[in-house]
């Protein structure tokens, strides 16, 4: 029998995984949820940008920031909203722990397989925090309408847009709601985003995940 063919560097498959300061390494092809903990969450999102970084101030505006105050945003469009869709709300950026933060633009020019990564890794963020692998579909209007009015008020207030064009590019934010930014530090907003998902996750009675490490 022919010996096989031993493999070489050149044949073998690129590294596909990332490394997280929790010790997991998630599969970014196939992400399982067993890899993925709300402190690497927090700690990547705090750290992404929002607006590639073109934003006034000594801090950069998180994504970690914005998810709480999109979190607030949807509670706030819908009274008495249960505490897994806020909690789906609060997570509704968490891959971009992962991938970053990209314009909308951006995205809509990569196409349908950057889509399809994306999906799969939301999805194994929603099962490893007890929710359905993909919100329903007024549910995701509703986030999507929080994050838009989020937009809003950043794009006035932090990235230069004049008030009328923002109104254009986001609509008109919500009736009864205002909001003034204060960019934070990167290990405050980490801190804020930690707290938040624990009030939700104690709130759905999911356990928290286990403190691998902490941000303290």
């Amino acid at each position: 029998m022919a010996e096989r063919p031993r493999a070489t560097p050149s044949s073998k498959a690129p590294r596909a995984w990332q490394r997280m300061l929790s010790g997991r390494r998630l599969d970014l092809l196939d992400p399982s949820p067993f890899d993925i903990e709300i402190e690497d969450i927090a700690h990547g999102l705090a750290r992404v940008a929002r607006w590639n970084g073109q934003t006034i101030g000594e801090n950069a505006f998180s994504v970690a920031q914005h998810s709480c105050v999109v979190e607030e945003i949807a509670a706030h469009i819908r009274p008495g909203l249960e505490p897994k869709w806020r909690l789906a709300a609060l997570l509704h950026d968490a891959s971009e722990y992962v991938i970053g933060d990209m314009i909308s633009p951006f995205k809509s020019a990569l196409g349908v397989n950057y889509k399809a990564f994306e999906a799969r890794l939301e999805s194994a963020i929603h099962v490893r925090f007890g929710l359905p692998p993909k919100s329903p579909v007024a549910i995701k209007t509703l986030i999507k309408k929080a994050d838009r009015a989020c937009a809003f008020f950043e794009a006035t207030q932090l990235a230069g847009f004049e008030r009328g064009e923002s109104l254009r590019l986001f609509g008109t934010p919500p009736a009864g709601y205002d909001l003034i930014i204060d960019p934070l530090p990167a290990s405050v907003a980490q801190a804020r985003y930690l707290d938040r998902y624990r009030v939700l996750a104690e709130a759905v009675g999911i356990l928290p995940a286990p403190d691998a490490w902490h941000t303290e």
